[in-house]
């Protein structure tokens, strides 16, 4: 049996990345699989999980609409009978402008998407896992949410408000019996990245991706989806409030120059 035999999952942003990655796992782990996106290739998705014998359904959409994620959390309560796991993953990378030449609107977009979709995605889980006393929330934040130099000055501050969110509501959902923790990852090679990786592999530099971590790499989609397959797990079941870092050492130590491997 899989480690999430007999549950049902929601994952935000499955249509590619990091969701994709994480609903083919969770699948083969045991799990039925709402899979949403707003992209269409959602549905590419949700078909290899079914043509491998899973179960699994495709919902596209914007997921920072409200009515529009609640009614995906009906959904898998009607087609699964209740939901176990969520993954709130959906994000954009945003603007790198700097923060003169920025405006209110951009920020908005992005705190949108990625805060209070992750918000709302945990609102209406929470609301079919309380009764239940149990279910596991997980969401993407961000090593970029913990300090300063991995990502635009509103995404890394959009990631650090979803660090906050899952440790102030893992205390708001006091005696629920309801976990919720974040990822961080690394740079991770996704379509959000896919622009410093073909940049660097024209210019011959692909080595160098990943230099400032002690694994002198970057990370892979699935490297993100085991670590919400043990948050999502039994075997996270004392882990709560946390911001899981998965990024190669990166976030163990300040800048340091002139390193070389052993």
């Amino acid at each position: 049996m899989g480690r999430l035999e007999g549950r049902s999952a929601l994952i935000t942003g499955a249509a590619s990345g990091i969701g994709r990655a994480t609903a083919l796992l969770f699948a083969r782990e045991g799990a039925a699989v709402v899979c949403l996106d707003r992209a269409e290739s959602v549905e590419e998705t949700a078909a290899a999980i079914v043509e491998t014998g899973g179960r699994a359904v495709a919902l596209a959409g914007d997921a920072a609409d409200e009515a529009f994620i609640s009614g995906a959390v009906d959904r898998a309560v009607v087609d699964f009978g209740t939901l176990d796991i969520l993954y709130a993953n959906a994000g954009i990378s945003g603007d790198h402008r700097p923060v003169a030449e920025l405006d209110a609107a951009v920020w908005a977009e992005i705190l949108r998407i990625n805060l209070i979709g992750p918000f709302l995605a945990a609102k209406h889980a929470a609301r079919v896992m309380i009764p239940r006393g149990k279910g596991a929330i997980i969401c993407t934040a961000s090593v970029a949410g913990i300090r300063s130099g991995a990502g635009p000055v509103p995404y890394s501050a959009s990631k650090a408000g979803v660090i906050n969110l899952v440790k102030t509501m893992a205390n708001d959902l006091y005696g629920t019996g309801v976990r919720i923790n974040a990822i961080c990852p690394g740079i991770i090679e996704t379509g959000m990245t896919r622009p410093i990786y073909e940049g660097a592999r024209a210019k011959g530099t692909e080595g160098r991706i990943g230099q400032l971590n002690p694994l002198v790499r970057g990370g892979q989609p699935e490297e993100i989806a085991h670590a919400a397959l043990f948050l999502a797990s039994d075997d996270a079941s004392y882990v709560n409030g946390q911001a899981l870092a998965v990024d190669g050492g990166l976030t163990s130590s300040m800048p340091v120059a002139g390193r070389s491997k052993r």
